[in-house]
């Protein structure tokens, strides 16, 4: 186990099938972990759909991304969600860190016993407020976020149970799970994007909006609503800090 920053070696669990998307993915969570690019081996299963769990032996940790090209609830369409699964599962089994984010979240749901649902009249697509569970403030990682904070969300499928084994750690008014932990290991889930700010949302939803958005004046609503999201992307850092190297907070 790496003992310094500049030591760890991440897994990066990629689900983007566009490559602007990817590097653009790959540079956020480089950015907002304050790591190096070299520390960061990628996997994206759009290139490779099969793979063991062991493959995250040699790392630090595993990060899981989002993804605009696949849906948990089809794996009959996309083979790589039950490897993904597998692989999710392995890591709380061997203890091993795990950041996961949007479809990531998807995944660990699924992979742990939950259940996700698609739900359209609910889809979350621009900057909200995030609200911490109680459960939130004795957590390492969450302790000093404030209650209630923004982040950029955009997901039209989400958790309607959470697996047992998880605590509950953050909501929005449309989304009533939004992040969890597993308990007594260093694996965290957020259905909302801490990789991502308003400046590269704007970027992702214009690349996307005819997937998503029922009309150019739909976008310009949500471009006009951003506003920053700093306690979201201090998220992925921190946990570099506290749960990959045992900083104290």
């Amino acid at each position: 186990m790496a003992t310094r920053r500049e030591q760890l070696r991440i897994l990066y669990l990629q689900i983007r099938n566009d490559q602007v998307t990817r590097a653009e993915e790959l540079q956020e969570f480089v950015r907002f972990s304050q790591l190096d690019l070299s520390q960061f081996m990628i996997l994206n299963v759009f290139d490779s759909p099969c793979f063991a769990p062991q493959c995250v032996d040699a790392f630090d940790a595993l990060f899981v991304g989002g993804s605009s090209d696949a849906s948990v609830l089809q794996p009959q369409k996309y083979p790589f969600v039950e490897d993904a699964k597998r692989l999710l599962a392995y890591c709380v089994q061997q203890g091993v860190p795990v950041f996961a984010s949007c479809f990531g979240f998807q995944l660990v749901v699924e992979a742990l016993g939950g259940q996700v649902i698609l739900d359209r009249d609910r889809m979350e697509m621009g900057v909200y407020p995030m609200h911490l569970n109680p459960q939130a403030s004795e957590d390492l990682l969450l302790h000093d976020t404030p209650s209630s904070f923004m982040a950029v969300s955009g997901h039209q499928e989400r958790a309607l149970t959470l697996p047992q084994q998880t605590i509950a750690l953050a909501y929005s008014q449309r989304c009533p799970y939004h992040a969890l932990k597993v308990m007594g290991k260093p694996f965290y889930g957020f259905q909302f994007h801490p990789e991502v700010d308003c400046h590269d949302l704007v970027a992702r939803i214009t690349r996307y909006q005819e997937r998503y958005l029922d009309s150019p004046e739909h976008l310009q609503r949500i471009v006009d609503s951003l506003v920053e999201t700093p306690h979201a992307n201090q998220l992925i850092a921190k946990f570099v800090d506290r749960i990959l190297l045992g900083a104290q907070p």
